[in-house]
């Protein structure tokens, strides 16, 4: 019988395995997020602007290099703060951050316990300022800011885990805010699971808009989302401030009625068994909006049916209705950017009781995914740009590779038979033509 050391394959008597090969590291691919951090000055951010409740200042694991670490870690995909004690000699990561030893999962944990809301706000405003430079790197003339909110389960005695009827879960109903070209997270905010899709969410657009306007004053800026976000107060604030919006209505009995006036007039008996589709526009005013505005409306009418589907969208774009409503349908990208977020980042798991970690938590993940969304459109081949997070990880982040030092160099020897590596090149060579920030 072989030793615990060396195991020999029952299929094949003559091959054995043994773990004995040296600093080896399964995520070589990591050298390339460090080499983009280099240039867009993530970990620079992080030193200079986290803030953390802690008055000890020598630690082994200083919080800016927690903070650092669990990025990385959300990169490879080990998202749990156990996965630590696993990674502890990982050979590349210890190399990448300097350290002899990565922090523990328990040192993760007190990190947690210190954060606070000014330490979520801190993370915020990295992702503010890297945006900031992402911006300045490709500017831009037009944004399409799109609004959503999503379920997070919860499993636990989490404080703000309530149930949410529309989800049918107990958990939380945290707030996004996507660039719907670039799929940029612009803010995200958790909430508590029992409040409202819209709840405060002109407080929330403020200060998103603000910057948008600093970074390109001049540029298009169209606010979209579905019918949870029909609030007259949006309205106001992108009409206040000369921004567009194109947001779903919720039907109602004097929408549908002026609707159905304007279908009764397209219905063509003589084809019922072909579908109709119409666009048309109309003023309305609901009872809680301070004016009239424009209205489209999308009548459908599946083939083989008598009665029309109607759509609703309240907007002050100038396009025609087809236009508007076809504009509007674009945001369906929303929901895969989300789904990025929880499957690439695990952005939903909130295993904390606290509710104040959990805040912290989530902004830690959504900076996660900005960052490999930019090293993603900034930095791959073209025909790369497309893939998902997991993909990505399989092609990229999860190759073999040794570390070999000799004098003052190391080198990581990757696999020789990646099938990637014209790839890896030619992404080393895309991010050390960006500028470099910090």
């Amino acid at each position: 019988m072989a030793s615990v050391q060396e195991l020999r394959m029952n299929f094949n008597p003559r091959m054995k395995v043994n773990f004995e090969g040296g600093d080896l590291t399964s995520d070589a691919g990591l050298l390339l997020y460090q080499e983009f951090d280099h240039q867009i000055g993530l970990s620079e951010a992080v030193k200079q602007l986290l803030v953390v409740d802690d008055p000890v200042r020598h630690r082994d694991h200083p919080n800016d290099d927690v903070v650092l670490q669990k990025i990385y870690q959300h990169v490879a995909g080990y998202h749990t703060d156990d996965h630590a004690d696993d990674l502890c000699n990982e050979p590349l990561l210890t190399a990448m951050l300097g350290k002899k030893r990565l922090a523990s999962q328990p040192t993760i944990s007190r990190f947690n316990e210190k954060a606070t809301i000014a330490t979520a706000k801190s993370l915020e405003k990295v992702n503010e300022v890297l945006q900031g430079h992402v911006y300045a790197i490709e500017p831009r003339d037009q944004f399409v800011m799109d609004l959503d909110s999503s379920g997070f389960a919860a499993h636990g005695d989490q404080h703000g885990a309530n149930y949410n009827h529309h989800y049918q879960q107990k958990g939380f109903h945290p707030l996004f805010c996507f660039d719907g070209l670039t799929g940029d997270c612009l803010r995200a905010e958790l909430r508590a699971g029992n409040v409202y899709t819209s709840r405060q969410v002109v407080r929330f657009m403020g200060p998103v808009l603000a910057r948008y306007e600093t970074w390109a004053p001049d540029a298009l800026i169209v606010l979209r989302g579905d019918s949870g976000f029909a609030v007259p107060e949006l309205f106001e604030l992108a009409e206040t401030k000369g921004h567009k919006y194109a947001i779903r209505l919720k039907a109602n009995a004097r929408l549908q009625r002026e609707a159905q006036r304007m279908a009764d007039q397209v219905l063509n008996s003589d084809k019922l068994h072909e579908r109709q589709v119409h666009y048309r526009e109309f003023l309305y005013q609901a009872d809680s909006w301070n004016r009239a505005r424009r209205v489209v409306v999308k009548m459908e009418r599946p083939a083989g049916e008598l009665l029309f589907q109607f759509t609703f969208i309240a907007t002050n774009m100038t396009v025609s209705p087809k236009n508007v409503v076809r504009f509007y349908f674009q945001r369906g990208h929303m929901e895969n950017f989300i789904k990025e977020a929880k499957n690439g980042f695990a952005c939903d798991k909130m295993s904390s009781t606290d509710f104040e970690t959990n805040v912290m938590k989530l902004q830690l993940a959504m900076l996660a995914y900005n960052f490999n969304n930019w090293f993603r459109r900034l930095c791959l081949p073209e025909a790369m740009k497309p893939n998902r997070m997991e993909t990505l990880r399989s092609k990229l982040v999860k190759i073999a590779g040794k570390l070999v030092s000799s004098g003052r160099y190391w080198t990581w020897k990757l696999c020789s038979s990646c099938i990637y590596r014209y790839a890896f090149i030619q992404t080393v060579h895309n991010i050390q033509r960006l500028p470099r920030f910090g």
